[in-house]
């Protein structure tokens, strides 16, 4: 067991943890942010997409110890103040049906937006290639990237 300080959402947190501990599971059960789903535990469906210094990457994959030093974004943090552009365009396109798979595709949609804040359908396509939507919403999913481009 080792201690670790995380920077979470713009908050400070200190957790004891195994080093080997995955972030999805520092997130969910020692931090009680529970926004970060679980899906396949393998890194092949990106349901736990969070951000790490501003990058989509999957908190099923990620050991705690790999992410001192780093500051990480949750669902939590997006719309905290005020709704996302990215949550905004979301809701009026009506993406979410179960909803599941949502937090890391709208998180990988803020970090795609940030890097290119005007994608092409390829490059949305590219981005979402291993976001895996059991209820098939990938239609919605790129009128809603294209929507929060414009600005919601």
């Amino acid at each position: 067991m080792a201690t670790y300080t995380l920077n979470v959402n713009d908050m400070v947190y200190t957790v004891d943890a195994e080093p080997a501990m995955l972030l999805l599971w520092v997130l969910r059960d020692l931090l009680n942010l529970t926004g970060t789903k679980f899906g396949c535990g393998i890194g092949a469906c990106s349901i736990c997409t969070v951000l790490m210094d501003g990058q989509a990457i999957q908190s099923c994959l990620l050991p705690v110890s790999a992410t001192v030093n780093h500051d990480i974004t949750t669902i939590e943090a997006p719309g905290r103040e005020s709704i996302h552009p990215v949550q905004e365009a979301w809701m009026k396109e009506s993406v979410s049906q179960c909803g599941y798979c949502q937090p890391g595709k709208i998180l990988n949609t803020i970090a795609l937006l940030d890097k290119n804040p005007h994608p092409s359908d390829a490059e949305i396509d590219e981005a979402f290639k291993d976001h895996l939507c059991r209820c098939g919403t990938y239609q919605r999913i790129r009128r809603a990237v294209h929507r929060a481009a414009e600005g919601g």
